[in-house]
């Protein structure tokens, strides 16, 4: 049996109105206080709500994390997080139980974080935000239409904390220093989330305190387990710094696209001679975190664009 919300209100939720039909699984996602917890609450009968009214059938059910799985059949089935903490084996033997239902015309509402879970089961997703329906419909559609928002608030988030200096190791005959180091992102901005496809920055201040007739600074790009992403100098990139008196400054930016999936990064800067002799070598100086709007795996991402052809058939092959 379907399931109505008709103008419903509880906690963030503000005069709801949703139907779910018989015979589908709903995903529903949103962040923290979006009101998700209220909709699933409604949902699955265990609360009632402050305004508003829900037609649905008498057996409905919700299951909350940490909770025995119940997957006898009923009228509307809530599953709020209630897979997190699951074994592969009990969550294949959980989806096909869901499966059954569904055929059977249960409506079932599916609470998670795990969009590709959420995209392969889904028939449908519901997306909350400030308590309203944001979007519904499509799961892949939906699903990217979230993941655009999480990523602009993450970058959002990102320009209100200041890059921390903190490398893992720091070495040099101190003949300069470096004081500062930005990571920027397309607007020019600081902030240390990157969106991956973005033209970013990565900028460092350089004082010396002793006089360099030829001094370098580079870049190292590193995953969180150490591994070498991208890597160049100022001297590869042909462009001088000096020579630097004692009490100069300089500054050096380095821009590139942040082709990269995402995934926690660390920059390593390092002021030294051409010969590899430091000054001021900072491994693991600042971290970053790349954000994208979909799932790549690995760390480089290349944007692929995929085609498919269907050959045309031949005929049938003669006797």
């Amino acid at each position: 049996m379907s399931i109505e919300f008709r103008n419903v209100t509880l906690g963030a939720l503000k005069s709801f109105r949703a139907v779910a039909p018989s015979g589908v699984i709903i995903g529903v996602i949103g962040e923290k206080g979006s009101g998700v917890s209220e909709l699933l609450k409604l949902a699955g009968g265990a609360v009632q709500p402050e305004q508003g009214e829900i037609t649905a059938g008498p057996q409905r059910r919700l299951v909350s994390l940490g909770e025995p799985l119940n997957l006898a059949p009923g009228d509307v089935i809530v599953l709020d997080q209630a897979l997190a903490t699951q074994d592969a084996v009990v969550r294949a033997r959980t989806l096909t139980g869901l499966d059954r239902l569904r055929r059977a015309g249960s409506t079932i509402f599916l609470g998670s974080n795990e969009t590709g879970l959420l995209e392969r089961l889904c028939d449908e997703i519901w997306w909350i935000d400030s308590g309203e329906l944001a979007a519904k419909g499509d799961p892949k559609e939906t699903l990217l239409k979230y993941g655009r928002h999480v990523a602009e608030r993450i970058r959002a988030w990102g320009e209100t904390i200041p890059p921390r200096l903190a490398p893992s190791f720091r070495r040099g005959d101190g003949r300069s220093e470096i004081i500062s180091i930005e990571t920027l992102g397309a607007d020019g901005k600081p902030t240390i989330v990157w969106k991956s496809g973005e033209m970013v920055s990565a900028r460092a201040e350089v004082r010396f305190h002793e006089a360099v007739d030829n001094p370098v600074l580079g870049l190292m790009i590193r995953t969180q387990i150490g591994f070498e992403v991208y890597g160049t100098n100022t001297e590869l990139e042909r462009v001088k710094i000096g020579p630097r008196k004692a009490g100069e400054t300089a500054v050096v930016t380095f821009s590139f696209l942040c082709d990269l999936c995402p995934n926690a990064y660390t920059l390593t800067l390092a002021s030294h001679d051409p010969d590899g002799t430091a000054h001021d070598w900072l491994d693991d100086a600042i971290a970053v975190t790349v954000t994208d709007e979909r799932y790549t795996a690995g760390v480089a991402n290349l944007h692929a664009k995929v085609t498919v052809e269907i050959p045309q058939p031949t005929g049938e092959l003669s006797a």
